[in-house]
């Protein structure tokens, strides 16, 4: 076996212990990876958002901002009506954590939300709406526990220790002692998500059901294509909640896809795919390159290209996925999201679980029944033929959140 193979096999182990999860997984993590060296933290160092990602993530060639390898999304439901002693609890908890892990790649990104299901139990107004389906061709099942856990990290035994630590199943992170943890006010609810994003990594699932050996080998998605370009991407501040109880947060949805990546691949040309995840311009000029590096920073949609979705339905039935999505973006152009959606085999199926944060749920739903394109249905593109990339992916799971700042995020409203 190649040195390369070898490599890759050991990549495909740690990700699927990270999707396994669990004590057994965590300790065959360790002895996989042996001694990593992780940075720990200073809580007091770390941003007042939550969301204050973008300074701690590394970036590309072109400076689009990188997530981290590894991602798990992990699910909690109140074992009681929180108090005050439990806040303080969940807070230390949170803390330890912090001081456990820097707050970088190398070490652990983490936010917590809650769900309008949350606010319910303790007898407050849900500052967000509950989900809901958002188009006609979708009846997804919602997220219905109470919190949501993200975890993020370059380091595969970073975010199955850090799991492990929270829910109380180990009594250090890091070598650092866990002053609190979340066991007897939270326990793990379900569905447990994970996932990864990088360069090659989806190439090496091409033994997983439903992914092609025609997967490009240096593709960081599974959809073939570069994905998180600066220029489509909501600022931090733009995506922040400006006042109310809980300016400075942010919210969040996550909407679970599954991919049809075979007819994909196999059935569309890389005209045809190029023309329907950006546009038909785009694969007429060639802008884009083999996995999308010739577009650097910019996918090139706003503006001119966006404004003639509706004719490029009706004169050459064809529209792209980005083409529609920027039509969604305020009046001087910029994008109300912030993408940091991620890679996944859950349930051995490939598939993407697409997270959002923006100042309002409003703003998600805008762009997303932008991307739905319904309006096109006569019009040369039908509802899902030709229409973007709705052909390939389907809705399996939605949830809302509320990411407050992080001096309120531990049990907000208590």
């Amino acid at each position: 076996m190649s040195d390369r193979t070898n490599a890759l096999s050991r990549r495909g182990y740690l990700r699927g212990l990270v999707a396994v999860g669990g004590a057994a997984a965590l300790a065959a993590c360790q002895d996989a990876t042996g001694e990593t060296d992780v940075p720990t933290g200073t809580p007091g160092e770390r941003p007042a958002r939550q969301h204050a990602w973008n300074d701690a993530l590394d970036t590309d060639q072109d400076g689009n901002i990188r997530l981290s390898r590894h991602h798990v999304l992990v699910p909690l439901s109140l074992t009681g009506t929180p108090d005050k002693e439990a806040r303080e609890q969940v807070e230390s908890a949170l803390q330890s954590l912090e001081s456990a892990y820097a707050h970088d790649t190398g070490g652990l990104l983490f936010t917590v939300g809650y769900t309008p299901e949350y606010f319910r139990v303790i007898g407050e107004e849900s500052p967000i709406p509950e989900p809901e389906p958002l188009t006609s061709m979708e009846s997804p099942e919602f997220d219905e526990f109470d919190a949501l856990v993200t975890l993020s990290s370059d380091n595969p035994d970073v975010v199955l220790e850090a799991e492990q630590a929270l829910l109380g199943k180990r009594a250090k992170a890091n070598g650092v002692e866990m002053e609190a943890t979340l066991e007897g006010v939270f326990e793990q609810a379900s569905p447990r998500r994970t996932g990864f994003v990088g360069a090659g990594l989806p190439a090496e699932y091409t033994d997983t059901d439903g992914v092609p050996d025609s997967v490009p080998e240096e593709a960081p998605f599974f959809m073939g294509f570069r994905s998180g370009f600066s220029a489509s991407q909501a600022s931090e501040d733009r995506v922040t909640i400006a006042e109310g109880p809980y300016a400075g947060g942010t919210t969040t949805h996550v909407e679970s896809l599954e991919l049809q990546l075979r007819t994909w691949f196999e059935q569309d040309s890389q005209y045809q795919r190029v023309a329907k995840m950006f546009s038909r311009e785009h694969a007429e000029s060639g802008m884009v390159g083999d996995v999308g590096e010739k577009l650097e920073t910019s996918t090139g949609v706003a503006g001119e290209i966006a404004a003639r979705t509706e004719q490029d339905a009706r004169e050459h039935g064809i529209v792209g996925h980005a083409q529609k999505a920027a039509r969604a973006r305020d009046p001087d152009g910029t994008p109300p999201l912030l993408r940091r959606d991620f890679n996944t085999v859950d349930g051995d199926r490939p598939g993407v679980h697409f997270v959002a944060h923006q100042q309002r749920i409003e703003e998600f739903v805008r762009t997303r029944k932008a991307v739905a394109g319904e309006g096109f249905s006569g019009q040369g593109v039908g509802q899902r033929l030709n229409n973007g990339i709705l052909q390939y992916i389907f809705v399996r799971r939605r949830g809302n959140f509320l990411v407050p700042p992080r001096k309120k995020r531990s049990l907000p409203g208590i």
